[in-house]
């Protein structure tokens, strides 16, 4: 492999001289560069860039930690996909480190991304406390920003979205329908998006129905398994609202292979709009999670553009499709 030295030797100057001209040191004359670039050509000599910023305690990176209970779905695509994009709209590379399991898991890739220079982390956490964020936050050399959780300690550290008000949005619509006897299948928990949007639909739903609620993991599959616990109940109910799209699906299809029709026997509503959702049939109606804004306002904050940011948490938008309609008309005998 080849060196800084080797460089050094071919171009007749000092280790030094070569390691000022790559980080572009003013102090060396032109020519003097030159012969460093002519000699890093004729070598193939490849700079540990890496090394180079920790040197400097600088990196163009930005760090993202996720609990990896989220990788499976397209939630965790999408929040990648706008990571990677808006880093590198602003010139950083996005460098991933597994939160795993539990709290200690993710605090320690926390530290890592930290001990690795980078310009700022984000961090999507399921198991750290609060106290133990808004610690690691006003302990951090670098911006710290926490994801999809409101802390009352540091507002300036921390993009959430209102979870609850965008159950609120969804149920008032199915309200609208005439439905009044909803369901509920919620996703896998420690989550503040289950436990927000949850705590919509029980505010907001008949008193009667407090027994409607099956549980699922986010998967389409436990989406669909939930759905036959619903409907083998004793417990009438006109619609399903689930925790996530993927188990929306998953519901739609349990229905369908017990002889339903949605929405004209059952309406089925989501939240998130995945993309597999516009295309399945009926087509899912679901609320649009800012997930795009919260990554773009978190970058923003760590490259040090300070967006205007919204005083409360960031709301979705319903997407209205086929698979919500009025409540069914029981037609006399």
């Amino acid at each position: 492999m080849v060196t800084m030295l080797d460089v050094a030797r071919c171009a007749g100057v000092s280790k030094s001289t070569v390691s000022r001209v790559l980080n572009n040191k003013n102090v060396v004359r032109e020519e003097i560069k030159a012969l460093v670039y002519k000699a890093i050509a004729e070598t193939g000599y490849r700079p540990n860039l890496l090394a180079q910023q920790l040197a400097t305690q600088k990196t163009s990176m930005i760090g993202l930690v996720i609990t990896n209970e989220v990788y499976n779905g397209p939630f965790f695509s999408t929040l990648v996909y706008n990571a990677a994009k808006f880093c590198e709209q602003h010139d950083h590379r996005l460098i991933f480190a597994d939160g795993k399991h539990s709290a200690d898991e993710e605090i320690n890739a926390i530290d890592f991304l930290v001990r690795m220079k980078c310009a700022g982390v984000m961090v999507y956490a399921r198991h750290t406390p609060h106290a133990e964020l808004e610690k690691i936050i006003n302990e951090s050399p670098m911006p710290v920003m926490i994801l999809n959780q409101r802390l009352s300690v540091c507002p300036d550290r921390n993009i959430f979205i209102d979870h609850y008000r965008g159950g609120e949005i969804v149920m008032d619509y199915l309200l609208s329908q005439g439905h009044t006897h909803i369901a509920w299948i919620g996703g896998k928990m420690p989550s503040p998006s289950n436990t927000a949007r949850q705590q919509a639909w029980r505010d907001n739903v008949h008193p009667d129905c407090a027994a409607l609620v099956a549980q699922g993991d986010w998967s389409m599959e436990s989406g669909y398994q939930a759905a036959l616990t619903l409907i083998d109940g004793a417990a009438p109910f006109t619609a399903i609202l689930a925790a996530n799209d993927d188990m929306a699906l998953g519901a739609i299809k349990a229905l369908k292979d017990r002889g339903l029709r949605v929405p004209q026997d059952i309406s089925v509503a989501g939240f998130d709009n995945a993309k597999i959702g516009h295309y399945f049939s009926p087509s899912l109606t679901t609320l649009d999670t800012p997930i795009e804004q919260m990554i773009q306002c978190a970058v923003e904050q760590i490259v040090g553009l300070s967006p205007d940011r919204p005083a409360q948490g960031l709301t979705g938008t319903l997407v209205i499709r086929d698979s919500v309609g009025p409540v069914p008309v029981l037609m006399p005998n």
